[in-house]
């Protein structure tokens, strides 16, 4: 019996499809991963880099939410497209560069902001502490509640509205029920893989360090994201 063609397969599992992404991007994953748990532990017990932490901490303290969107930037938009231009490009950049460096510049300087006021929020509600409870609740919080609601869902439909061409007929689209199922629950199924063990390291550590090391992780997931949208974006132009 011939396989199904394209447009007659029935659709991929949402959670198949997270894991798909996630398991595209194991090792990455593992290694910042690892990055941010040593992170944590030199931080507690290498009196040697409380410098460097302090440093961070005093940047932090300094320009407050400035710090954040900047280095949100430069997480977010100037090393995923300074990547992609050397490594899959040949060193070559082309106009299609300057418009995903706009766009990600834009949304992620945005989302560095609004990470900030968020993480500022949960030290109110639960505390500034890194007791396994108060770290603990933070987690499902950050995890079960923002990501699912805001975060997520945000970062899908504007990434997939710009592969419109931000076509304003087609964001009735992106708030149905189905649009949920198949394109955000598998990005919160990538996200879990990745962000779990991260935002414990994270909410481990004292409040004003907690936004520049998410800066460094932040760079992975941008990749990651990218990657899924791509590959979204290309299984449902083969269907139509």
């Amino acid at each position: 019996m011939p396989s199904p063609s394209p447009s007659t397969r029935p659709p991929e599992a949402p959670w198949l499809a997270g894991l798909r992404a996630a398991r595209a991007n194991l090792v990455p994953g593992l290694l910042v991963q690892a990055f941010m748990i040593g992170t944590v532990l030199a931080y507690f017990y290498t009196p040697s880099t409380r410098e460097i932490f302090d440093t961070l901490a005093d940047w932090k303290s300094r320009w407050g939410y400035a710090y954040s969107s900047v280095t949100a930037i430069l997480a977010g938009a100037v090393v995923p497209e300074l990547l992609r231009i050397f490594l899959f490009q040949k060193g070559r950049p082309n106009r299609k560069n300057l418009g995903n460096f706009l766009f990600a510049a834009a949304f992620w300087g945005y989302s560095g902001i609004q990470v900030d006021f968020f993480y500022r929020m949960q030290a109110v509600w639960f505390g500034s502490g890194a007791e396994f409870t108060t770290v603990l609740k933070k987690v499902l919080v950050d995890q079960f509640v923002y990501c699912p609601v805001i975060a997520a869902p945000m970062s899908v439909m504007l990434y997939d509205w710009r592969a419109t061409g931000f076509r304003l007929a087609s964001l009735p689209g992106f708030f149905t029920r189905e649009f949920y199922l198949r394109s955000i629950l598998p990005t919160l199924f990538a996200n879990w893989g990745v962000w779990i063990p991260i935002v414990t390291a994270l909410y481990s550590l004292p409040s004003l360090l907690q936004i520049p090391l998410f800066s460094l992780a932040l760079s992975l997931w941008v990749i990651l994201f990218a990657w899924m949208s791509d590959q979204r974006i290309s299984r449902n132009a083969r269907a139509s």
